[in-house]
């Protein structure tokens, strides 16, 4: 068996042939968005089933082949493998290590990468794609030589999963750490501490809670994890951490024992209750919610007005602040006042509109009774996430009716948080629950939870209006005939129909456009 852990990748990637494995996968469509975009030769295998990142794929001219030993031809140099297959299992990766080509799991390779830049890792149990997205749209409006990965298309980013700065001029003066680097933000995993592959300058916390039972048994294990990941920053690295995330102030604080030397920088509403080294430049003060516009001020940026964002919820706000934060610490490391840049990074975070199943608008319609019906589909599958976007639709979409369709993820985290998962959809009107959508790394035999026990246990809480279909598309006729309804006078915006979970629940969501 191959020893890919003393695997690396050359500087210069021009006319080198890579062949992706899982080519598909989010995060291995966005290296192969940089990868091709620096000048290497790629081939890719994935399943025959369409997913989103074809389109990404086909932008670039490219095709995921079907698996098989034939695609490792003799031109292929390096393989870059999703950890959803195995050096022993996939027939490509099989092939691979019997001609003795250096492969890589796509952690290893993006740590590989980062460390050929000043590169920032994005890490929390929740909001890492969009606090990503985020630092990307506001750094396309800033004079920093950059890329960006995030873990999902993001459409500011032009309908990519990446975002690279035209420019390539020095970042800083000849005494700043930027002089010969540029910048690269990336979306980094806690799962299976994939994030420990990652070499980062500075790092965003957005939370820690349990998740992920499957590998990580207890809360202690999962934050023990971020720890790890944040004491590898370098002598006076900074991770910019949220102060209204109760686990994200306990890692930090124990970050801080280990590491007195890492630069604590809180961001929050509840940044006046810590007085780390990091100061309060980053607290929060949230504004109006009007006209489905989000505004909030920044503490730094006092006296110079409101920022507003076209994304509902507080956690959006967060994410916003995260952001803001992390490009303004990487103007101050080039040695530039973040103050000269506020007009910029205002103009970024109004230009962003959230990613592939991030809120996403799918659809709208004019039901048979003139209501005006938005379809949204997002990835929220924790039970803080669902609870918390939820309640962001409810300010956001003042005078809509909101029905949620949710179909939870994997047996182990259902059944860990049930007692969660039971009371996150208060801010809804109507609930549609399904089975569980199992994952490959788990075996549904082994647990004694369905779909069923969770509509069980959130009728259990009092909430009404809540409906059990086993299959997602069972529930298409009952969707459309509430979406049909007419409204009160308590509703005069129309309706919010959310299909929510990271399983294939979204299809309900195209079956009621389709049938409109």
């Amino acid at each position: 068996m191959q020893n890919n852990e003393s695997v690396s990748l050359p500087e210069d990637f021009r006319g080198l042939h890579i062949h992706f494995v899982g080519i598909k996968g989010t995060g291995m469509a966005a290296l192969v968005e940089i990868l091709f975009h620096k000048g290497a030769i790629i081939t890719g295998s994935d399943v025959s089933e369409r997913f989103y990142t074809d389109e990404v794929l086909e932008k670039l001219g490219l095709h995921a082949l079907p698996f098989g030993a034939e695609n490792i031809t003799d031109d292929i140099q390096y393989v870059i493998y999703s950890s959803a297959y195995k050096l022993d299992k996939n027939p490509d990766l099989i092939e691979a290590v019997r001609r003795g080509v250096p492969c890589l799991l796509y952690t290893q390779a993006l740590g590989a990468y980062s460390e050929r830049a000043y590169s920032c890792g994005v890490c929390g149990v929740h909001g890492k794609t969009s606090t990503t997205g985020l630092v990307g749209t506001i750094l396309k409006e800033i004079d920093l030589p950059s890329q960006v990965l995030a873990g999902s298309v993001i459409n500011s980013f032009g309908g990519t999963c990446t975002y690279t700065s035209p420019m390539v001029a020095s970042a800083g003066g000849p005494s700043t750490p930027l002089r010969d680097q540029s910048i690269f933000v990336a979306e980094t995993c806690e799962y299976q501490r994939h994030f420990m592959s990652f070499c980062p300058q500075k790092i965003i916390l957005t939370s820690v809670e349990p998740d992920h039972e499957d590998y990580y048994p207890t809360y202690e294990d999962i934050r023990q994890a971020f720890i790890d990941y944040i004491c590898k920053l370098p002598q006076g690295g900074e991770v910019i951490y949220c102060a209204d995330d109760k686990g994200a102030c306990d890692t930090v604080g124990l970050v801080g024992e280990k590491r007195p030397d890492i630069v604590m920088i809180p961001y929050g509403a509840s940044v006046s209750s810590h007085g780390l080294t990091g100061g309060s430049d980053y607290a929060v003060t949230f504004g109006k919610v009007e006209n489905e516009r989000n505004t909030f001020t920044l503490a730094l940026f006092e006296g110079k007005g409101d920022f507003a964002l076209s994304m509902p919820g507080r956690h959006e706000v967060l994410d916003a602040a995260a952001a803001v934060a992390l490009v303004c610490r990487l103007l101050v490391t080039a040695g530039k006042n973040p103050l000269d840049y506020y007009e910029n990074i205002k103009r970024g975070l109004l230009n962003f509109s959230g990613g592939k199943r991030r809120s996403e608008m799918v659809g709208r319609f004019t039901n048979k009774n003139g209501a005006d019906v938005i379809v949204l589909d997002d990835y929220g599958h924790h039970p803080t996430a669902v609870k918390t976007t939820l309640e962001g639709y409810r300010e956001f979409y003042k005078g809509r009716k909101i029905i949620v369709d949710f179909m939870s993820h994997t047996y182990s985290r259902t059944q860990a948080l049930l007692p969660e998962f039971a009371k996150c959809f208060t801010a809804a009107d109507q609930v549609i629950l399904h089975k569980i959508y199992s994952s490959a790394r788990e075996n549904p035999a082994d647990f004694d939870i369905t779909g069923r026990t969770l509509y069980e246990a959130v009728l259990a809480t009092g909430q009404k209006n809540v409906h059990y279909y086993e299959e997602i598309l069972d529930a298409a006729d009952f969707a459309k005939a509430e979406l049909e309804k007419p409204l009160g006078p308590e509703y005069p915006d129309g309706y919010l129909f959310i299909t929510m979970g990271a399983g294939d629940n979204w299809k309900l969501g195209k079956k009621i456009l389709e049938n409109k």
